[in-house]
């Protein structure tokens, strides 16, 4: 009889072990998670900003898409391109929630004259050609050219076919070149300093 409450024992001892280890595993990979999601703020914030050309509203996507992640941290599978994730999340609350109440409202813009503390004016004159393109085009540039992203992976994120992408991309740089050549600062000459 001993012998087999001993087992029996043993036996509950192993079967908690197994109960204790998901659980930890499941707060491990929240941590991960957590610590991958922290990873992308600043990205989020830029796109938010591009798409909102509002401080206060990129601040509101970023933390709309922070917890629309959180909720469904279950459906992100480990390994997966977060980034990507994240993004899609973000631009599909822009679509549903957010830009209608932008566009009712009266927004300022993103203060170009803020980039002044950049070294080079050419930045300022790009981003402010680029900020004149319509939304579409101006965040499909955005995915491509600042984020790096494929075109696959930006269909993905605009929920768009792949040639929607092309042909965004396509109007836009048509739309660029329309314009005179980046202006140059010319270099102080020792007398001007």
């Amino acid at each position: 009889m001993r012998a087999a409450n001993q087992h029996t024992a043993a036996t509950h001892a192993r079967h908690a072990e197994h109960l204790i280890q998901p659980a930890e595993a499941i707060i491990v990979s929240d941590q991960a998670f957590r610590a991958e999601l922290g990873q992308h703020l600043a990205r989020l914030w830029r796109y938010g900003l591009l798409l909102s050309r509002n401080r206060h509203v990129a601040e509101d996507l970023v933390q709309a898409t922070c917890v629309r992640a959180l909720e469904r941290a279950g459906e992100h599978l480990a390994g997966a391109r977060m980034k990507q994730w994240l993004l899609s999340i973000l631009h599909s609350i822009w679509l549903n929630g957010l830009r209608p109440r932008a566009v009712r409202q009266t927004l300022e813009s993103v203060d170009t004259d803020a980039y002044a503390t950049q070294p080079h004016v050419m930045t300022i004159q790009v981003i402010r050609r680029v900020d004149a393109l319509p939304e579409t085009q101006r965040e499909t540039i955005y995915l491509a050219y600042v984020e790096g992203f494929s075109y696959g992976d930006i269909a993905e994120i605009l929920q768009v076919p792949v040639s929607t992408v092309m042909s965004r991309l396509a109007t836009a740089r048509l739309k660029l070149a329309e314009y005179p050549p980046l202006q140059t600062v010319p270099k102080a000459t020792e007398g001007e300093r």
